[in-house]
Order: structure tokens, then C-alpha cells, then sequence
């Protein structure tokens, strides 16, 4: 059959044949449609299981959510820990100042001719680079170099120390000399020479009290009394009218020992000061 017949039957039969091709290209467009559809499927297990950006994404910001509330509450151990510290020092400066002012309510004024006194300059400062020995006081025992018993000199301190929440500072006063002539090298010499200095600040001796806190830092510069005794210097001299020397005392205090109670104290003082 020539070519021009075939083509002139199928010009005839052109309808018939074109609706009886639809049907293969029906079949064709749905399988691929329902093939699409498992594809769909099968491409989200795969991105799910293999890491696509979605799912990558909602990992980071899982983790950066975590992140956000292990901040969020160490800020917070944080400020409650700040809080409790400045809670702390509130109450040492209270229970400072409580004990410092129940001192000072008994002290007496100066006595007269102070400024004679040992340890004093020639215009009557009290010199806190001197070193003055404390006189023994009547029965107290001679200056001992036994072997330090930690046990024994904790006793003999709060004995001593017993007197002055006794208010009996005369025997006070004669607990810690004879303490530190037995026990200059104890752990609680600075402590005791601090204590003899309030002591005789209560008895009203000036001079006295000013010799006993300035020779905290010089024979017991490790102390944690040192800035208490500096600043309790700086009130004697303020209390003997020398301003200068007291505001000095204090100065060192707030840049020596910057935080301490006592720093916070010196310079409470200091603005008082003309």
C-alpha cells in the first residue's frame, strides 16, 4: 500500500484513532500522577530520616531553646547568689557597727596630759610605725617560749575575752597583756592585741588604746584585724582632736583594704570629717 492510501485512511479513520490514543495517554498521566504521589511520600521519610533543612532547623531551634533556659536560670543562681553576699556583708557591718558603738558608749573623754603619754610624737600623735611594749601587769606571768598548744591558747583567749562580755575591762585588759606575753606567736596575737586596744578604748585611756591598734599592723601584718585596728587608730586620733592624722588613718583604711567593713566605715567617717 502506497504511502498516500495510508495516509488518506488514516485522514478517514483520524477521529476513532486520536479518541483510541486518549486512552493510553489517560493511563499514562494517572500512573505518573499516583507514582508522583508515592514519591511525595517516600521523599519526606527520606528528608525526615536524612537531616533536610526542616528537620535541621527544628534541631537548632530546640537547641538554641535549651540554651535560652539554662541562661535563664544559671542569671537566676547568679542574682540570688549576689543577693545573699550582700545580705552577708550587711550583717557584718551591722554586727560591726553594733559592737563598735557599744564600745564607744563607754568610753570616757581623753584623760588630761594624754599627749605625754608613751608612744605619742612630739606634737602628741600616737605614731602607728612604733612598736611599744605593753607593761606587764602586776602577776602577770614572764614572757614565754613554750611550744604552741592550740587547744590550750583558744581557752586562755576566750577567757580573756570573757571579761570584756563581762565588762570587767581592768582584768580584761591584764587577760590579754599576760595572753600575749605568754603567746606572742599564737594565731589569735592579733586578735588578742586588737581586743586590748577596744579594751583600754573602753576604759577611756586614749593613749593606751591608740599603741594597742597600731601595733596590730605592725606586729601582726597577716592579721584579719589589721583594717579594723587602722580604722579604731584613725578614731582615736579623730577623738584627740588631731583631724589630720585621722582622716590620713582613714584614707589608708579605704585604699588598703577597699570592701572590708571597716573601709565602709572610714569613709562614712571621713565625710564627717572638716
Amino acid at each position: 500500500m502506497s504511502k498516500r492510501l495510508q495516509f488518506l485512511i488514516a485522514l478517514t479513520l483520524g477521529v476513532p484513532v486520536v479518541a483510541g490514543a486518549q486512552v493510553p495517554v489517560q493511563d499514562g498521566s494517572y500512573a505518573p500522577a499516583q507514582s508522583a504521589g508515592q514519591g511525595y511520600g517516600n521523599a519526606g521519610a527520606a528528608s525526615a530520616g536524612n537531616g533536610s533543612p526542616v528537620s535541621g532547623m527544628g534541631q537548632l531551634f530546640m537547641q538554641l531553646q535549651q540554651m535560652q533556659d539554662d541562661i535563664a536560670r544559671l542569671r537566676g543562681q547568679v542574682e540570688v547568689q549576689e543577693n545573699e553576699i550582700r545580705q552577708l556583708k550587711q550583717e557584718g557591718l551591722d554586727r560591726y557597727q553594733d559592737l563598735d558603738g557599744r564600745i564607744s558608749q563607754l568610753s570616757s573623754a581623753p584623760a588630761a596630759g594624754a599627749g605625754a603619754a608613751a608612744g605619742a610624737t612630739p606634737n602628741g600623735a600616737i605614731a602607728a610605725n612604733t612598736t611599744p611594749t605593753p607593761p606587764a601587769p602586776a602577776g602577770a606571768p614572764a614572757a614565754s617560749n613554750e611550744p604552741g598548744d592550740p587547744a590550750k591558747e583558744k581557752l586562755y583567749y576566750d577567757a580573756a575575752f570573757d571579761l570584756i562580755k563581762a565588762k570587767d575591762f581592768d582584768k580584761a585588759s591584764q587577760a590579754f597583756n599576760a595572753f600575749l606575753r605568754k603567746y606572742p606567736n599564737s594565731q589569735y596575737a592579733g586578735n588578742a592585741q586588737y581586743w586590748l586596744g577596744e579594751v583600754n578604748l573602753a576604759k577611756g585611756d586614749l593613749q593606751a588604746a591608740g599603741q594597742a591598734f597600731a601595733r596590730v599592723s605592725q606586729a601582726y601584718p597577716t592579721s584579719n584585724k589589721v583594717p579594723d585596728s587602722l580604722y579604731k587608730l584613725g578614731g582615736v586620733e579623730q577623738k584627740l582632736g588631731r583631724t589630720d592624722r585621722a582622716k590620713g588613718m582613714y584614707q589608708q583604711v579605704i585604699s588598703q583594704y577597699p570592701g572590708t567593713s571597716a573601709a565602709q566605715l572610714a569613709q562614712r567617717d571621713l565625710k564627717s570629717l572638716p
